[in-house]
């Protein structure tokens, strides 16, 4: 396969790549990224140099350079990550969200339609909005759309434009709604990343109103094997939810972080409350498991000791992030 990957040097896209070019030696990505605060090409350091493998740096937004990609690498397959992804800067500025989110999105979309490439598309559970603490109810497929964040509502956007191109031109597509996702290579902003380069600095973590908002934690490497099962399985024109079976508030989080840590609670500071918090995610992940034969396997235990490990033997890239 020939892969054009989008928001490659991100978290989950680097992780991605990384995955890919391990399991499938002989395929072959491009990674598009403009590099943005979040993109970091010292994610792919051990890509380097491989043969089949090569950065662009370039934005989706750019259609002339989306469709010369396509015709003159000849493309068959688009991975879609590139996204404007955090909740808090959405609500101080949307209007980038919506540029690459939604824009971003339309342009890539209308490209592969023209090059005959099929699209896949990574989108998150958020765009479901919020369910109750203690109800047994988690967003599937089937759940409607109810975006609470500028951020949210962007990515539901998108995931209408792509089917959308589906039912109008018969653009093969696939889209995942997943979990929040954690592990390695995550941008120090994220609460995991956050609470633990903060406690290993022997400072306070910032834990939001009563830190009972719950979600559905995903380990980053589980999300690549979900997303290969679709792009090699799946069914045109289907979405699927990936989510991690590990619901924890972020209280727990905080509590579980200082813990492993050496920290006592007394690193836990109570600051205001996100403005439209949502209170809880949880995805019903069983058509992905049923149909496609993937599960999580990785526990959230074992995925937070080797996050945790990784963020100790890796300062050097965090710490020039935070600064």
């Amino acid at each position: 396969m020939k892969l054009l990957v989008t928001g490659g040097a991100g978290f989950i896209g680097s992780n991605f790549i990384l995955y890919w070019l391990k399991k499938y030696p002989k395929d072959y990505i491009i990674n598009l990224d403009l590099l943005t605060y979040a993109g970091n090409l010292k994610n792919l350091k051990s890509a380097e140099g491989n043969k089949n493998y090569q950065f662009i740096r370039g934005d989706i937004c750019d259609a002339e350079l989306v469709n010369t990609l396509l015709e003159t690498e000849k493309v068959d397959t688009i991975i879609h990550f590139a996204a404007e992804s955090h909740v808090d800067r959405s609500i101080e500025g949307a209007g980038v969200f919506i540029r690459t989110n939604v824009l971003g999105t339309q342009i890539l979309l209308e490209a592969a339609k023209n090059h005959k490439v099929r699209f896949h598309h990574i989108s998150t559970d958020e765009v479901f909005g919020s369910l109750e603490l203690g109800c047994k109810d988690k967003f599937c497929e089937s759940s409607n759309c109810d975006p609470h964040s500028p951020y949210s509502a962007s990515k539901a956007a998108s995931d209408h434009l792509v089917r959308a191109y589906y039912h109008t031109h018969g653009l093969p597509i696939t889209i995942t709604n997943c979990s929040n996702n954690y592990g390695p290579y995550q941008f120090p902003e994220k609460l995991i990343p956050l609470f633990v380069t903060n406690l290993l600095e022997d400072k306070k973590v910032p834990l939001y109103g009563d830190g009972l908002n719950v979600r559905d934690w995903l380990y980053v490497e589980d999300h690549c094997r979900a997303i290969d099962a679709v792009v090699k399985k799946g069914k045109i024109g289907e979405t699927y939810c990936v989510g991690g079976d590990s619901e924890k508030s972020n209280l727990e989080i905080a509590k579980l972080l200082l813990k492993k840590l050496g920290k006592s609670e007394k690193y836990i500071q109570r600051v205001p409350d996100r403005k439209g918090h949502d209170r809880r995610y949880a995805i019903n992940a069983s058509k992905i498991k049923k149909e496609l034969g993937w599960k999580p396997a990785v526990t959230f235990e074992e995925g937070i000791d080797r996050t945790i490990e990784w963020y100790k033997n890796n300062r050097e890239w965090w710490r020039s992030l935070r600064t």
